[in-house]
């Protein structure tokens, strides 16, 4: 299932954490569940949120494909076309540490003209500059001098990444406060929660602002 291009544009044009607020007034899964923990580094925090339908894969970099089990980049780009765009490259790196960046300025091209707007990797990025000139979105757990010996292990199955499960399809959000997921089914009402939650809101911060300061009304308003 896939949600209206105006429904993703709608997504957009809020914070990640205001997308979780939201999330929380549907009650649809528990408040510790559905976005990625610490560790995770936005590096291209100016751009827009990123918004997009999780593709999945898994990497290694220490050792190389010796016996060449791995699949062929050339079937995970058209594995990434069976999921709607737009689409969000979601890697999680097998390594231990990581050593090998997956990413730089040549995949970041290939992967947006296959309609991907950024990805998601607990593995490092490199060529940040050259990329940053294409709004490709990185969030990564650290930055990489070297590919090392970086191929792919398996895409298409579910991955871990900075403490959330992510499977094929599913749509993430995110900005520089970090990643979430979006469950569709209620994507489509986000906006609504949103505004109820900016008008409880902006009754606290009026209680907070006013001249001169109530501390009832503030305690009212928690009752």
């Amino acid at each position: 299932m896939a949600v209206s291009p105006d429904v993703l544009q709608r997504l957009q044009a809020h914070s990640t954490p205001t997308i979780c607020n939201a999330i929380e007034e549907f009650d649809v899964r528990p408040r510790n569940r559905g976005f990625m923990g610490p560790g995770l580094r936005c590096v291209y925090p100016d751009l827009p949120p990123l918004v997009g339908y999780a593709v999945t894969a898994t990497i290694v970099a220490a050792q190389p494909d010796a016996r060449r089990r791995g699949p062929a980049r050339s079937d995970f780009w058209d594995y990434i076309l069976t999921v709607p765009a737009p689409r969000v490259v979601v890697i999680q790196d097998l390594d231990p540490t990581p050593l090998g960046s997956y990413w730089g300025e040549v995949q970041a091209n290939i992967h947006k003209a296959l309609g991907c707007v950024g990805t998601v990797t607990n593995g490092g990025v490199r060529d940040v500059d050259e990329v940053y000139a294409l709004d490709f979105h990185f969030f990564s757990s650290c930055l990489l001098a070297s590919h090392a010996y970086v191929h792919l292990v398996d895409f298409g199955g579910p991955v871990t990444v900075a403490g959330l499960e992510v499977r094929p399809g599913d749509l993430l959000h995110g900005d520089k406060h970090g990643v979430t997921s979006v469950p569709e089914e209620i994507a489509p009402r986000v906006d609504e929660a949103v505004r109820k939650v900016a008008e409880r809101e902006q009754r606290i911060f009026a209680a907070c602002q006013g001249e001169p300061f109530d501390l009832d009304r503030l305690k009212g308003l928690f009752r």
